[in-house]
Parts: C-alpha cells; structure tokens; sequence
C-alpha cells in the first residue's frame, strides 16, 4: 500500500470539450493509487481553502490566472500544469504575452506538453526559469486512439441514426460571438469611433487585439454568409453547426432557424460528431487536428488570411478554400468520394512534431506516472507555513464572495447561466457510468468508481 498518496485536483472548465479526457486521466490516477477530486474549476477555486495540500492540475498560466495560482499555492498546494490551448496557437509572438505571464509560469512544479513543438515553444518563452517540462501527450488525443475511440460507439450510431450524412461545421468566434457580450475581444462604442480591449485580450498589445478582434469579425462575417447557402447546396445532408463552447449560440440559430435540415447542437464531446460525420469544415479549429487523427477529411474555409492571426496547425491538416464556391467544391468532392484526407506523408510529419502520444503509453499513464516519479503517490504535501496560509485562505474565500456575488448578475462571466452553459449538472452515476465504458475498451479501472462531494465537485478512488 502506498504510505500517504497526495490526492490530485483535477478542474474543469469546458465540459464537453474536457470532461472525457479528463476523467480518464482521473480514473488513470485513482487505479494507481491517487485520491481524485474532479468536478468544475469554478466551484474547484471556492473548496480550494478546505481541501487537503494537493497536487492541482492547472490548464493554462495565463496573466489573469496569476492571482488564483499564487493563492493556490500559499494554500499549500501544488501546482503541475499544461497550457490546454497550446497545440493550437496564431503565429504571432504576442501569443507569449496573451497565454503566459511570467509570475504565473513560476509557479507549476512541471509542465505536461502536447509534443515536442509544444515544449519547445515553452523553453522559448522569455518568463520559462527552468521548470521541468515532460512530453507526454495531452488526454484529449488518447481519446481519439482506435483502441479508446470505441467508447464512443453507441453515441456514433445514434447520431448517424437521427441525422444520417451530415456535414459538421465547427466554429472558433469566441473573440467575435462570446456568450458573455463584455468578453468579445474589442469592445466598440455605440458610434464605432472608440474601442477597448476586453479582458480576453489581456497581455496582448493594443494594436494587435484590434487586428486580431478585426480580423476574427471577417471570418465570422463569412461564416454568417455560407452557412446559410450550405442547405440549399446539399439538400440532401443535413448540416450540423457545432459552435465554440465559449460562443453564443444563439445567434447561429438565428441564422438557420427556418432551415429545417440544418441544426445548431452543442451536445457531448466532439469525437463521436467527428466520427459520425462525413467531413469537417472549420477555420482553425483544433477539432480539425482531431479529425486528422480520425483519418475525417477536414476543410477550411480561409476567406481572409492574415500571417500572425491565423492558426496554421489545423489549417495545415485541413483542404483549403478561399472563396464560397471554391468551400463548396471541396464539399461536394468529398460528400462524393472524389476527395479523401491530406496526403499521409503530411499528417504523419506533423502528428510526429506535434502530438507525443499517438502510439505506446496513453498520455494519461505518462503524466500519472511522472507524478508517481516526483513522489506524489508516496508523500502527503504538508501545509505551508501559517502566514502563507493565511493570506492564501484570506485571498481565495475573499474572491469566492466576490464571485458568488457576481454570479447573481446575469452579464457577468461568473454568471450562474455562463457556469451552466460550460458546466451542466452532472451525476456521479453518469461519471461512474463513462469510466466503466473507458474501462470496458481498456480492460482496466474495475474498481475506480466516483461519488458526489459538494455541487458540481467529486472523487474519484478505487474501491477497497
């Protein structure tokens, strides 16, 4: 028996973009020994001050998250982090200065990387002090490994039974159609003559949010005008909008709303929609690198092109269209079986550069075990000293009033409508229930089982 395991903290902030993932890396450590707390990041920042010293796994090391990491750690914790938005990146170096802040990269004991390309750009960045940094995959990719996807078969069947061939759009405007107005990147004046810069673009220079919100307000635009043609064009598909889990969806389903083969949904992770569909059309989306690793053809529609802004990554992986008709053209090529994927040669190149997990040990095992090796398993963190507690107890509790204040105002980013659209309520049965199908497609965690702690937290451990 191992002597005194640390429990490991596992946030969320997107459920139907990380909960799956997440939850096999959870079921991964609880089989291995750890205690496991899951559930949403927000409600996982108010419990911080009355949980044990734990290893939390932070998803990115971003200016505004600073503050929350450093009352993190005077709470006693530690911090190992990824940045969840690292694979997928636009070319500019402001995106150091947009994702990192150096108080805030001091702070994680070891960075996870999604691939060698991922923690190079990390000892790149002017703030990295030495950290250690562990290639070893992201858990999102071990999801779309053939060995782990089969989880997802029934769901594949049941999409395919309720919209037979269907094309997926996947839409990337969280700066341009953010659920939460304030959020949008440039905040214009009702005139258009002024602007300023929300807090999404905190770090990045002025001059570039203005270029990037712009830029970001093209393609939305021209989005706004194919999807609507798309029915009309393929009368016999239905067309699937699947938008960013940050947008507003709303206004897509405005878009469409009297089309009646064309349907806005946001439901569950993306894989099975990936899986069931007959190809992907996006702009930079990372779900296009997904599909890639499906072997789903994927094009991007690329009206404007702006070096800097763009995200060339699943670009790269994607057929590429300029121009409506040029979009179309590629669809009907593959809705026809003349057009597949991007050539091997390409996609094994980049998967090489990019992805570190796509044969041998699941990313999930390679950061649990990295964890057992830097004696998390065998040790309990001890508290930090009194007057660091204090101020990390003071600090956390002092914002977790703030915020539930601010989630009875219905524009606010901790809204209680913004926590439900990126977290909805969730059962420990339904947990319990998707790490038994993990389970069932790996032969193993036949004894990891989860139980509710408080609203929208809970544990993950082996039965004795």
């Amino acid at each position: 028996m191992y002597k005194h395991p640390s429990s490991l903290i596992v946030p969320i902030e997107n459920q139907v973009r990380e909960l799956d993932a997440k939850l096999l890396l959870a079921a991964a450590a609880a089989e291995k020994g750890f205690p496991v707390i899951i559930g949403s990041r927000f409600y996982i920042h108010f419990a911080l001050p009355h949980l044990p010293p734990s290893v939390v796994i932070a998803k990115s090391m971003r200016s505004v998250s600073s503050v929350t990491l450093d009352l993190t750690r005077r709470l006693g914790h530690d911090v190992v982090a990824w940045d969840e938005e690292g694979l997928v990146r636009f070319s500019s170096p402001e995106y150091y200065a947009w994702r990192y802040s150096k108080r805030a990269f001091a702070i994680p004991r070891c960075l996870f990387c999604w691939g060698q390309d991922n923690a190079d750009f990390f000892k790149s960045y002017s703030g990295y002090n030495g950290t250690p940094i562990y290639v070893t995959g992201n858990p999102r990719i071990d999801l779309l490994r053939s060995n782990v996807r089969g989880i997802y078969s029934d769901e594949v069947d049941t999409i395919r039974k309720k919209y037979g061939d269907f094309i997926l759009v996947n839409t990337n405007f969280s700066f341009a159609n953010n659920f939460v107005d304030n959020l949008n990147l440039v905040q214009s004046s009702p005139n258009n003559d002024k602007y300023k810069i929300s807090r999404t673009g905190r770090g990045l220079s002025r001059s570039f949010a203005k270029g990037m919100g712009d830029h970001q307000k093209k393609i939305f635009a021209a989005f706004r005008e194919l999807v609507p043609m798309l029915n009309a064009q393929f009368p016999e598909k239905t067309i699937v909008i699947r938008p960013h889990p940050s947008e507003n969806h709303e206004v897509w389903r405005n878009i469409v709303r009297d089309q009646k083969n064309v349907h806005v949904l946001h439901e569950g992770n993306v894989v099975p929609w990936l899986m069931a569909c007959e190809v992907l059309l996006h702009n930079g989306c990372t779900t296009a690198v997904e599909a890639a690793v499906l072997e789903k053809p994927a094009i991007a529609y690329l009206p404007v092109r702006a070096e800097g802004y763009d995200y060339e990554l699943p670009n790269s992986l994607s057929h590429q269209a300029q121009t409506i008709q040029e979009a179309m053209k590629l669809l009907n090529d593959v809705v026809t079986g003349r057009l597949g994927l991007t050539p091997q040669a390409d996609r094994e190149r980049i998967f090489d550069r990019y992805l570190a997990s796509m044969a041998g040990d699941l990313a999930c095992d390679r950061i649990v075990d990295t964890l057992i090796d830097l004696g998390y398993r065998d040790k309990f963190i001890p508290r930090s000293d009194i007057g660091n507690f204090l101020v990390g107890w003071i600090g956390m509790n002092g914002r977790t009033l703030l915020q539930r204040v601010n989630m009875l105002r219905p524009n606010s980013r901790h809204s209680r409508a913004h926590h439900s659209h990126r977290f909805p309520n969730i059962t420990a049965a339904a947990l319990t229930a998707r790490i038994a199908q993990m389970g069932a497609r790996l032969n193993r965690f036949y004894k990891v089982q989860v139980k509710s702690i408080s609203e929208h937290i809970f544990s993950v451990n082996t039965a004795a």
